[in-house]
């Protein structure tokens, strides 16, 4: 595949509460292209999301809604088995409070991006694919999905007319079936100079080195950084320097 010009950068930020003084969001915010935020119920709450979403406005950073399955304690990265008619609901119910909340401020939502472990499953499993698909339609068909690149979500959120957005990730580690690999592993989380020789490979040549060290294609739409990732903030400004310097733009559209 060819090199990359632009990139779209995203992270996942307003993952906090109220007034909280703990937040990495303003140091990463004017390094990135979109933003997802969180919705509520994996973390959140309304001041939080609305204040985030004046910060992105303030570096004119797209905005997304960051839906998760309903576990506060588990930050959503724990699976959860339920029917589609109660997740899609429950997406429905996230991804319109957010809509509604950007839409208060003149602006306009975006994005989706699903959360955790919602995001894993839905990956590789139609019944929970599905589900997010058609509540993202039932709200605004003109929505893009973030979804893992190569995935099955992908496939289908296409097949169905949606517009999506193939993600990879910059500090993670994958599998040879382009999966992540289970933060469970010590070796799961990609730091400085590894991520930087990964997102090298992204927009070069729009590939990625898996962990038994097979070079597989990978479509590359938008980069993701977690925001918490340890020296998260320091490594939006790295990746930003480090795209100047091979003169890729950074944006969203």
């Amino acid at each position: 595949m060819s090199a990359l010009k632009k990139v779209d950068i995203n992270c996942d930020l307003g993952e906090h509460y109220g007034n909280t003084k703990s937040s990495i969001d303003h140091l990463i915010m004017p390094h990135i292209s979109s933003c997802n935020i969180a919705c509520g119920f994996h973390s959140g709450d309304p001041l939080t999301i609305h204040n985030t979403i004046l910060l992105a406005l303030d570096h004119n950073v797209s905005i997304g809604a960051h839906p998760s399955f309903p576990d506060l304690q588990g930050f959503g990265r724990r699976n959860i088995q339920m029917n589609s008619q109660e997740l899609k609901q429950i997406i429905i119910y996230q991804v319109s409070a957010l809509k509604g909340m950007v839409e208060s401020t003149g602006a306009k939502l975006r994005h989706v991006k699903p959360h955790g472990a919602l995001y894993n499953m839905a990956a590789n499993d139609s019944a929970y694919a599905y589900a997010i698909i058609e509540a993202i339609q039932s709200i605004d068909q003109n929505l893009i999905l973030f979804g893992l690149s190569g995935s099955l979500i992908t496939e289908l959120a296409q097949e169905k007319g949606l517009t999506i957005s193939h993600e990879v990730f910059i500090d993670r580690k994958y599998e040879d079936d382009l999966s992540l690999r289970n933060r469970q592993h010590v070796d799961a989380i990609l730091h400085t100079d590894a991520a930087i020789s990964q997102l090298d490979m992204f927009v070069s040549e729009q590939s990625v080195l898996t962990y038994s060290q097979h070079e597989k294609e990978i479509n590359v739409d938008t980069i993701c950084i977690h925001s918490d990732t340890p020296d998260a903030a320091a490594m939006a400004v790295l990746i930003s320097k480090h795209l100047e310097s091979l003169h890729i733009e950074i944006s969203a559209h």
